[in-house]
C-alpha cells in the first residue's frame, strides 16, 4: 500500500546519541525529512525524540507518545514516519495511539523504491521486498488476521487461520519471484559473458544517493539517465561505452544509491543490480563534498561494500580497486580548506575537473597492463586493428616486411591474442 502523494506527514527521529555518534542528530533528521518529501508527502511537523531506553511496546516513552499524538493531531498529520525499526507490536500500538497510518525506517524507503522502479526488473526487485518486509509484520498481535477460514475434508476441524492463508500467499508469491529474479540474473550473466568477448573495462558509479552519480554519468556519456536533486532518483542500471583520453574504450554503468541503514530485504533483493558493481574493473565512489554530513555518508558506502564482500557479492579488496571523487565543487564555499592528497574534486554539473577525472581513471586502468612489442606482416590488418581496439598502442613502425607494434594489453587480451 502506497502512503505516496500529499499527504500531511510528521517525521520523528528516536535519537540515541551513543548509537549514532558518527552522524549528527539534525542531519539524519534532514535526510528523513528528504526522503519523505522525495514522493511527494508535505512535512508539517519533525522532531529529534531523545531515548533514554527502547520501551518494547510503543519504543517511545509513554509521555512521549502522548506530546507526539498531541503535535500530530494538533498538525492532521496522516502519516508519521518514524525513522528507526520498528517491530509490528511497535507499529501497531503507535497506529493506535496516534490515530494514523505508521511507517519505519524500512517501510518508507520500501516505498519510495516502488515508486522509482522503471524497469521490470527493478519492480519484480522491489516486489520482493515489500512481501519480505510484509510477512515479518503478518504476527499474531494483528487480531484482525486470526480470524479463521472454513476447514475441508470430512473430519471438519479448526481450518486455515486467516494469518496462515495470508503467510501462504505470500510465500507462494516470493518463491515465484525469486524464480522470475533467478532468470534475469541469468541474463545479466549472459550479457556480461558476451561483454568478456569484446572485454572494455567496466568502471562502475557508487555512493551515497543524492551524491551526483547520475549527473555525472550524463556529463561523461552524454546521455538522458533521470538525474534530480532527489534521493533515490535513480533505481535501475544503466550502461554506457566512453572514451579515455589515451583512446581506450570503457563502459560506464550507473547504480542505485546507498543510504545509512539499508534496509536488509534490498539488500537481498537487488543482488541482481550489485552484480553490475561487482563485475566493474574500477569503482568510482561519488562523494558530495558540499554535504555537512559527508564524512559520515562515505562511512555508510563503504560498510554497505563491506557487507557485499563479506556476502561473497563483492571482492575482499574492492577498495585496492577504487577511487574517491569528490563531487559538488560548485557548492563548497570559495574559503574551502582544499583536499588533500590525491582527492579528485569535480563538479559534474559544470564540468570543471572532468578533464582530470578520466585522465585518472585511464592512469588506474592502465596500471595493470603490460607493455608488448609485436611484427605482424603488411596484410595481417584485421590482427591490427584488434590490437587498437582491445589495447593501447604507443609506438608503430611500418617497415618494408610489416608493421612493428608497441601496445599495452590486459592479461587476458594478452592470452586471447597470442597463439596458446
Amino acid at each position: 500500500m502506497t502512503i505516496s502523494g500529499a499527504s500531511r506527514a510528521a517525521v520523528l527521529l528516536p535519537w540515541e546519541k551513543s548509537g549514532h555518534a558518527a552522524r549528527a542528530g539534525e542531519a539524519r533528521l534532514a535526510e528523513a525529512v528528504g526522503l519523505a518529501a522525495s514522493i511527494g508527502l508535505v512535512i508539517t511537523h519533525s522532531a529529534i525524540i531523545p531515548l533514554r531506553a527502547r520501551k518494547p511496546a510503543t519504543l517511545f516513552g509513554e509521555g512521549q507518545v502522548a506530546s507526539i499524538g498531541a503535535a500530530i493531531a494538533e498538525q492532521e498529520v496522516a502519516v508519521a514516519i518514524v525513522d528507526a525499526t520498528l517491530t509490528p507490536v511497535q507499529q501497531r500500538n503507535l497506529e493506535r495511539a496516534w490515530g494514523c497510518k505508521v511507517i519505519d525506517r524500512t517501510g518508507l524507503i520500501l516505498d519510495i523504491f516502488g515508486e522509482r522502479a522503471r524497469t521490470s526488473e527493478g519492480a519484480l526487485q522491489v516486489e520482493l521486498a515489500h512481501l519480505d518486509y510484509q510477512r515479518s509484520r503478518l504476527v499474531r498481535s494483528w487480531t484482525h488476521l486470526e480470524r479463521q477460514r472454513g476447514g475441508f475434508g470430512f473430519l471438519g476441524g479448526p481450518g486455515e487461520t486467516q494469518i496462515e492463508a495470508d503467510r501462504r500467499l505470500i510465500g507462494n508469491r516470493i518463491a515465484r519471484l525469486r524464480r522470475e529474479l533467478e532468470e534475469v540474473r541469468r541474463t545479466r550473466q549472459l550479457h556480461r559473458a558476451a561483454r568478456k568477448r569484446v572485454p572494455y573495462p567496466i568502471v562502475a558509479l557508487v555512493g551515497y544517493t543524492n551524491a551526483g552519480k547520475s549527473t555525472l554519468f550524463n556529463a561523461l556519456t552524454g546521455a538522458a539517465v533521470h538525474a534530480e536533486d532527489q534521493l533515490f532518483a535513480t533505481l535501475d542500471p544503466t550502461m554506457r561505452g566512453i572514451v579515455l583520453p589515451s583512446g581506450r574504450q570503457i563502459i560506464l554503468s550507473d547504480t542505485v544509491g546507498f543510504i545509512s541503514e539499508l534496509p536488509t530485504e534490498l539488500v537481498a533483493a537487488f543482488r541482481a543490480t550489485l552484480e553490475e558493481v561487482a563485475e566493474a574493473d574500477l569503482l568510482l565512489h561519488i562523494r558530495d563534498a558540499a554535504h555537512p554530513d559527508t564524512a559520515a555518508q562515505r562511512s555508510d558506502v563503504i560498510g554497505v561494500l563491506d557487507g557485499m564482500a563479506a556476502q561473497g557479492i563483492l571482492s575482499a579488496d574492492w577498495a585496492q580497486h577504487s577511487l574517491e571523487v569528490l563531487n559538488k565543487s560548485d557548492l563548497l564555499p570559495h574559503d574551502a580548506t582544499a583536499p588533500a592528497g590525491n582527492d579528485i574534486v569535480i563538479s559534474a554539473l559544470t564540468g570543471t575537473g572532468l578533464p582530470g577525472l578520466l585522465a585518472a581513471i585511464d592512469q588506474r586502468l592502465s596500471a595493470s597492463l603490460e607493455t608488448l612489442t609485436y611484427d605482424l606482416p603488411a596484410e595481417d590488418g584485421a590482427r591490427l586493428a584488434w590490437l587498437y581496439r582491445h589495447g593501447e598502442v604507443i609506438a608503430r613502425d611500418d617497415r618494408e616486411d610489416g608493421v612493428h607494434v608497441t601496445v599495452r594489453l590486459a592479461p587476458a587480451d594478452r592470452a586471447r591474442f597470442e597463439p596458446g
